[in-house]
């Protein structure tokens, strides 16, 4: 047996460190560590509610949109806010393409090149490249020339001595299995996502002032203004301008990404059956309507059951900190709701060992949230299953096409496989689904409906003396919550569970594993010094918590040490 430690994981945000014991080439247990502390609950207590969005945006340096709404919403749930139409659609266009934008990153930038040998495509034939790219879609860069030039590139990163970002990887694992072919179409659409995502994520500069840190959210709803007849309010030319960017990303979601998804995981069909988890998932449900129905639906599925989708009850909730780095006031053994949720960094023991971590006590600084004293995972694998198994047209739609192109069952789902493919097929529905939104924004202003903010209890003096709400929004990476208290006007309490908080945590008190330790048993690995299955499995999840592999025996002595990409 041997203990593998992966610290830090690349192609993260933010700091994650993997432990795992590998007995005859499998992974047999694993433990996920966040060594970073996140303190901005502290600083919001004590402030201006309406304030909290513009600093909970501040978690993360990517996603700041995705606090902002949560933020919003929590408060207009707490003062019993209903924001106008004209608001809830602008919202929901800034999430949706904020959804396209980093499904697309994630799947070329941080994920792909777990599946993508980029030396590989130094070998490849550019014109058996155009033709394998001409059979998958229309993509106007298909031509053997457009492949050469790409290749030409890669030998000149090569011949310089430095594969820039293409540099520290596991290039030549004996895990690669895609033709050097496919891999030099991957490689080409990882440069032009580069681009395409610079482009397309302008409507948040269209409609939030910036990206990131949009500046237009407002309780109750937008601050931008509506007026067809000024340069500075959304008119019609720049709705025809985010009308023309939303058709650049389903273009390429549709021409390119999904193409690329299918292709590479029609080689890696035994990663069907890998990296399953935990097989409890929890969604919050997104975009809502003016009457509040959501587009994708809110449930929790137990059990990998498909056959029901369960009612989510806010109420059911809980962090608890028996194996990380905090210390409740009344003891870890009862998990807190996070409307009583604690801070407060109480470690009495030692300095967190951080050099090799004693992982039967305390070893992340993620607390460990549960539903219902259950492990659930969150993402996009949780979304699509669950608005699947809700009879989601859209969804259901996709999720069978995806599954007959690669000859799978619904079972295939369950695994790091179908968390990928989850992610491409959240994507595609998001990125079709983002214009109707746009096209009923239009009609509403057609009609002089102008309206982006409910304009009532803006003033303090109209609300109650204590009062507590939580907003859930459907992050890219999954479930994401934000609950506050507030009394005299100000902030008494604040807590954010996010999506990573679900997916990264640690055991719990009834030595459950959060999801990405469970989804890492039964792991191959076929070379204990180049792990690249662990960043497979653990790439699926896109975590938001960062380069060396520390590689000890059983004993905990320290045998090898490598760098990772």
């Amino acid at each position: 047996m041997a203990k593998i430690v992966v610290d830090p994981i690349t192609r993260i945000e933010g700091h994650l460190r993997i432990e795992a014991e590998i007995t005859d080439g499998r992974i047999t247990d694993a433990w996920s560590s966040s060594t970073m502390f996140r303190g901005i609950e502290k600083i919001l207590k004590g402030r201006d509610p309406r304030d909290a969005w513009f600093w909970t945006q501040r978690f993360c340096g990517v996603c700041t949109t995705v606090h902002s709404i949560a933020s919003i919403r929590a408060v207009e749930d707490a003062l019993k806010i209903k924001i106008p139409p004209n608001a809830q659609l602008i919202r929901n266009i800034i999430i949706g393409i904020q959804n396209v934008q980093d499904h697309v990153i994630h799947f070329y930038h941080l994920h792909a090149l777990d599946w993508v040998d980029v030396t590989s495509a130094l070998k490849a034939d550019p014109a058996g490249t155009s033709a394998l790219a001409a059979s998958l879609s229309d993509w106007p860069n298909n031509s053997p020339t457009y492949f050469k030039s790409v290749q030409d590139k890669l030998k000149s990163f090569v011949a310089s001595g430095r594969l820039g970002p293409f540099a520290n990887a596991y290039w030549g694992h004996p895990a690669y299995k895609l033709p050097p072919e496919a891999n030099l179409m991957a490689t080409a659409h990882y440069l032009e996502a580069l681009e395409w995502q610079k482009d397309v994520i302008r409507i948040h500069a269209i409609l939030g002032s910036k990206n990131p840190h949009p500046q237009t959210f407002l309780v109750g709803g937008m601050s931008i203004p509506i007026d067809p007849d000024s340069q500075n309010a959304l008119n019609a030319d720049k709705l025809m301008e985010i009308k023309r960017l939303l058709k650049k990303a389903q273009d390429f979601v549709e021409k390119v990404y999904i193409p690329d998804l299918l292709a590479v995981a029609s080689f890696y069909k035994d990663w069907a059956a890998i990296g399953g988890g935990v097989g409890n998932f929890l969604s919050y449900g997104e975009f809502p309507d003016a009457a509040g129905n959501q587009w994708l639906p809110q449930g929790a599925i137990l059990g990998k059951d498909i056959s029901k989708v369960l009612p989510v009850d806010q109420k059911k909730v809980a962090e608890y900190v028996d194996h990380s780095w905090f210390e409740y006031k009344n003891g870890p053994e009862k998990g807190l709701h996070p409307w009583d949720g604690e801070s407060e960094a109480r470690y009495s023991g030692p300095k967190p060992p951080y050099e090799y971590l004693d992982t039967d006590k305390k070893y992340s600084w993620v607390k460990a949230p549960r539903y219902d004293e259950k492990v659930m995972e969150v993402g996009p694998l949780a979304r699509v299953l669950v608005a699947y198994a809700s009879g989601h047209k859209e969804a259901k739609a996709a999720v069978d096409m995806v599954l007959n192109k690669l000859g799978v069952g619904p079972e295939a789902l369950f695994s790091t496989l179908g968390r990928t493919g989850a992610r491409g097929i959240d994507c595609l529905l998001v990125a079709r689904q983002t214009p109707k939104w746009l096209d009923e924004l239009i009609a509403n202003i057609a009609k002089g409906d102008y309206r982006i903010h409910a304009n009532e209890k803006w003033d303090p003096s109209e609300w109650p003396a204590e009062a507590s709400g939580y907003g859930w929004h459907e992050a890219p990476r999954g479930a994401l919550g934000h609950w506050i208290k507030i009394k005299d006007q100000k902030i008494l309490n604040y807590q954010a569970v996010v999506p990573s908080t679900w997916n990264a945590s640690p055991r719990d008190a009834k030595g459950q594993r959060g999801p990405y330790e469970a989804a890492l048993i039964g792991t191959p690995v076929a070379d204990p010094a180049k792990p690249l299955e662990i960043l497979r499995t653990v790439h699926s999840f896109d975590p938001c918590l960062a380069c060396a592999v520390h590689v000890v025996d059983a004993a905990g002595n320290e045998v090898i040490r490598v760098t990772v990409s």
